[in-house]
Formats: C-alpha cells, structure tokens, sequence
C-alpha cells in the first residue's frame, strides 16, 4: 500500500485514485449537509406556525366542542395549552381589489399556541369581541392595503350554505366590514393564504353556534407522551376526528423534501462512484505489475482467493484513507460555514447548513460499499490463467 511503484506512472495514478475518492466523500458530504440546512431552513416556519397537535374533523366541517370537552381535554396530562379555531375560505374585497383567502378565527388562548410576537410584522394583534383582523405581508401586497384605515374598510364576504342554483348574487353571501389592526409575516405562501380574525367574529360570520369550532390546536409539555395523548384525545370527543402532529400537518412538504434529499443523493453517489472507480484502474494496473510476486505467492501455498483479498484490501484501504481526509475536510468546511458563513444566498443571509451525525453516517457507509465493490471487481483480475 504505502510502498512505491517501480513504475512512477502506478504512483501517480494511485494518489489520483485516493484524490478522487477525498474529492467525492467531500462532496457527498457538503450536499447532504447543505440539503439538510435548506430542509431546515424552509421548515423553521412550521416551528412558529403550526401547533405540536391539531384536531380535524374525519367528515364535514366542524366539530363539536362543548364546555365539558373542554374541561377533559384540560386534564389530560402533557397538554400546556389548547386553541378553538374557526377557519373557512373567504373572498376579500378592498378598494376594487379581490383576493381569495382563509379567515382564521382564534379565541384568546392562541398566543399561548403560537408566539404571535415572533409573526407580527407591523402595528398589533388582535383585541377580543373587535371588528379586526390581521392579515399577512402578502394579502396586503396583493389588495395595496394598510393597517388601521378606519376610511376604507375591508369587506369579506363568505357563501351562504344551501343548494340550487344562486337567485339573486346579491344574498348568496354574508358580508362583513373590518379593519385591520396589524400585519404578520412567515413565509411567501403563509402571508397570502390567511386573515386572523377573533373566534367570535369568525364564528357570526360563518353563522356557527358557540359549542362549533373547525379544529383545535395544542401546545405540549415539553417530555410529554404523543402518543398517548393522542388517544386520551380521542375518548374525548363522540364525533370522529383525526390528531396530527407538525409533521402530520404538513406531510406534503416533508415528502417533497424527502423525495429531493433521495434525489440529491442518488445524483452525487453517482458521480462519487465514477471518481471512486478510478480504485479499481489501479489496482488493475498494481495486479500486472506484481505478477512475479504473485507467482511467488502461489508457490509458498497461497491460493487465488487468499491472493486476491490482498489487492482487495488493498483497495479498501485506499478508499477509507480517502474517506477520512474527505469526511474531515467536509466537517471543517461546513462548521467554518455555520459560524462564519463565508458562502452567502444574499449580502445579509449566509447559506444555511447543518451538521448531523447521520450525514457522517450516510457517506461512510456509501463511499466504502462503492470503494469496496471497485476493489472486488478489480481483484477478480487475479486468475489462476495469471499465475500459470
């Protein structure tokens, strides 16, 4: 392994060998590492956004949530905090401009669920029993739209329930006039999609009785078993509901990422396989060159296969010298980047990246199978046709 060729072209083509098998655990290493912090970096919303669970119901609408649902569902335990919603697509309307949205309606205890404070971008939340709403950075962007203009209020129609065809337009919806008291921003798509209004106006709006509400949200204890909780919640309710978890609630966003991050890695492993394949070149070329220390072998009473885990070995060991050099750069690199963020998307925002012990997993174990299989294959040179 460490001995030199007698021909300095062998010696040569092993360090590019070894190169190429540091330049694609490096590689393999820093895309992984840079997916796993953009993943966590179009995820951290989820975080703010969405509750550690959420209550849906399985058929219709809505749910039932009377007071003494409310007084099981505050004696289970691991439960910190829980928020009625009331949420239904609507249709705004300011100044000669439309826009789609959903209204959200909350009662008090939502800031206990989410931190609004970290969401709200301009002016303030919401004041209960009030005729105001919070809209995204988004809607107002899309409707030109400021807070607290009391002179031009925005109007927010929903249908009416029933069937048949629609008479008069003019009574097929229920109208309401708001103002908005503040502004919240999180992502692109979320700033866009809802209108925060209180769970009382929400509910006049939608025509819903107080024990009404579309979902529930809850904040857990931090140690707190999901599991169990999730079924305790069940027995809580008559009706059929459904109990997702963050994940759960955004399990279309998970699966394209996850889809990607198996993509990504496919891609790269590739490439690193072809790099790596250059192993088996040299051993090829080592196997010619010692045939007469092979014939020796073969006399003292080795065998063939004895022989070939030699140049197998080999190989395996090339690749993980590789390997380490490869996978300690790829560490350096990346938490030289976490703290100093020398490679930047914008002037003010550093790529993001992460350092997992998986990804360290992920690359050792696939640059080794593939530096192993070239080695195989190469070994397979050794023949008893060679020795003879």
């Amino acid at each position: 392994m460490f001995s030199k060729s007698s021909k300095n072209a062998i010696n040569i083509i092993a360090r590019i060998a070894i190169s190429a098998v540091v330049v694609g655990s490096l590689a393999l290493f820093i895309v992984l590492s840079g997916f796993s912090g953009l993943r966590d970096f179009s995820l951290q919303f989820t975080n703010v956004f969405d509750s550690d669970l959420k209550i849906y119901p399985v058929q219709g609408k809505t749910i039932s949530f009377s007071k003494s649902s409310e007084n099981q569902l505050q004696n289970i335990e691991g439960i910190e905090a829980y928020s009625k919603i009331v949420e239904e697509r609507v249709f705004l309307q300011y100044r000669g401009k439309n826009h789609i949205a959903y209204i959200k309606g909350v009662d008090e205890n939502f800031k206990n669920i989410i931190p609004v404070d970290s969401i709200l971008f301009l002016n303030k939340w919401l004041k209960p029993r009030k005729n105001e709403v919070v809209i995204g950075l988004g809607t107002s962007q899309m409707l030109s739209m400021g807070v607290l203009d009391y002179s031009n209020l925005l109007e927010i129609y929903v249908p009416k329930p029933g069937t048949g065809q629609i008479s008069d337009p003019a009574n097929a919806f229920r109208k309401r006039k708001v103002v908005a008291s503040g502004m919240y921003s999180v992502n692109q798509d979320l700033d866009s999609k809802y209108v925060f209004s209180d769970i009382y106006f929400a509910r006049s709006l939608l025509n819903l009785d107080s024990t009404k509400v579309t979902s529930v949200e809850l904040k857990l204890f931090p140690n707190a078993n999901e599991k169990t909780i999730k079924q305790q919640i069940k027995a809580v309710f008559s009706e059929d509901i459904s109990v997702k978890n963050r994940i759960q609630q955004n399990d279309g966003l998970y699966k394209m990422l996850n889809i990607e991050n198996l993509f990504v890695y496919i891609f790269v492993s590739l490439i690193a396989a072809i790099a790596i394949f250059n192993i088996a070149g040299t051993i090829i070329m080592t196997i010619l060159e010692k045939r007469g220390n092979i014939k020796t072998f073969s006399s003292l009473g080795l065998t063939v296969s004895q022989i070939r885990k030699i140049f197998f070995y080999k190989g395996l060991l090339m690749t993980l010298i590789g390997l380490l050099i490869g996978l300690s750069l790829g560490i350096v690199l990346v938490i030289l980047q976490e703290q100093f963020g020398f490679v930047p998307i914008t002037p003010t925002l550093p790529y993001p990246v992460r350092l997992e012990l998986i990804n360290i997993v992920i690359v050792f174990v696939t640059i080794l199978v593939l530096g192993g299989i070239a080695s195989k294959i190469a070994a397979t040179r050794v023949s008893e046709k060679l020795i003879s």
